[in-house]
């Protein structure tokens, strides 16, 4: 096990025509230290840049400029087989025509000096742990997807490797077996105690499973944090929207001093509120009002200086929670935004409601840079009420 350091780490595709000025940049500048024992989730859309980032750490691509530091050595030209390291794919990626048994020796005997009385006993522990011991003769087209994920990580702890790599391990399983994985892989990982890296462009994975994650995009890291900080106090306007589910509603509005406007609503602010001084706003500074679903709270009307009248578009019953689409005007160009408020009462199609954003927990961002002016104070616990006041 070790400290894993990514140190402004770049990667660049050349153009085909030789010109050593021109190339596509898939990872820019990605500095992230991984303390020993610590689970990071790398998460984004699709092209973002983690796939890679990810296999430059393995040492399936070569790093164009920055570190890559394990423990105390630089790893950037040591080969695969020496970084000692084990990766779980996407594709599971296991021999077909061999037993399960066979697939996670493999490893052993080709890249370790162990004895096979010494294999055979570590894969038998190995396939106890995963839960797989009765599967040892069967070869994976005799297996369900689960038991052949399963299999893909045995095969991965079976070399006590110091870090683990995952690429999006459980992306082909159901939706039940994969938040069954996500349970399982994280007990895991408590138990081994291996530094994993953990690639994934679903941010539901990203907020359970990760003791802390690094959000990218178009190759540039967004942010650094734990789940809850990524979430509350998200860096910029792309953060803000791509963690959570529902996500966060935006509104294009200005800075008139006292207060935010906006094309569907005015929001007066405190004179007490904590805008940073050095955000250098100015009347007339542009900036996008946010607000998260469960932090709106449906009103039977709209009474209060923070509360609006909206209309109820569609109402989509979870059982747990509702979540319910409205709009600022009935008119066909209306504003839309979400809430989200618990199962029971309901609220219907076509109904006239009061909104209210409570101040806590709103979110402000620079409409240039996307940098985030304020964010939501932490310690606010007023989540949507499931009442209608």
């Amino acid at each position: 096990m070790a400290r894993l350091e990514l140190d402004d780490v770049t990667k660049v595709y050349r153009e085909s025509d030789g010109d050593s000025d021109a190339g596509v940049v898939a990872v820019d500048d990605v500095s992230v230290d991984i303390p020993d024992g610590d689970f990071l989730v790398l998460v984004g859309p699709s092209g973002c840049g983690k796939s890679t980032t990810l296999r430059m750490i393995a040492g399936l691509e070569t790093v164009t400029d920055g570190e890559i530091r394990l423990g105390d050595r630089t790893i950037n030209d040591v080969s695969v087989q020496e970084r000692d390291i084990a990766m779980v794919f996407q594709s599971y990626a296991l021999y077909p025509h061999k037993t399960v048994r066979e697939n996670m020796s493999f490893g052993l005997e080709e890249s370790t000096d162990r004895s096979d009385g010494e294999i055979v006993e570590t894969v038998s522990e190995v396939a106890t742990l995963m839960g797989i011991d009765d599967l040892l003769d069967r070869k994976p087209g005799e297996l369900s997807g689960g038991q052949q994920q399963r299999v893909a990580l045995g095969r991965a702890i079976v070399r006590d490797p110091d870090v683990f790599l995952m690429d999006e391990p459980l992306s082909n399983l159901d939706a039940k077996l994969r938040a069954e994985m996500r349970t399982e892989l994280q007990h895991l990982q408590e138990q081994l105690g291996v530094t994993t890296v953990y690639v994934t462009h679903d941010q539901t994975e990203a907020m359970t499973m990760g003791d802390r994650i690094a959000v990218l995009d178009q190759g540039t890291l967004q942010q650094v944090g734990t789940p809850l900080e990524c979430y509350h106090e998200p860096n910029n306007l792309f953060v803000a929207g791509f963690i959570g589910e529902p996500s966060m509603n935006f509104f294009d509005g200005r800075f008139e001093g006292d207060a935010i406007a906006t094309d569907a609503f005015e929001y007066p602010l405190s004179a007490d509120l904590d805008l940073p001084a050095e955000t250098g706003l100015e009347d007339g500074s542009g900036l996008v009002f946010g607000i998260r679903p469960e932090d709106i709270t449906l009103r039977g009307q709209a009474t209060g200086e923070r509360c609006f009248a909206a209309e109820v578009t569609v109402v989509e019953p979870m059982g747990n929670e509702n979540i319910v689409h409205l709009r600022f005007d009935d008119a066909d160009g209306g504003e839309s935004f979400i809430a989200t408020t618990e199962g029971i009462p309901r609220v219907s199609d076509d109904d006239r409601i009061g909104v209210e954003f409570p101040e806590e927990a709103i979110h402000l961002f620079d409409a240039e840079t996307g940098a985030a002016v304020k964010n939501r104070r932490l310690s606010f616990t007023g989540a949507a009420e499931g009442t209608l006041p």
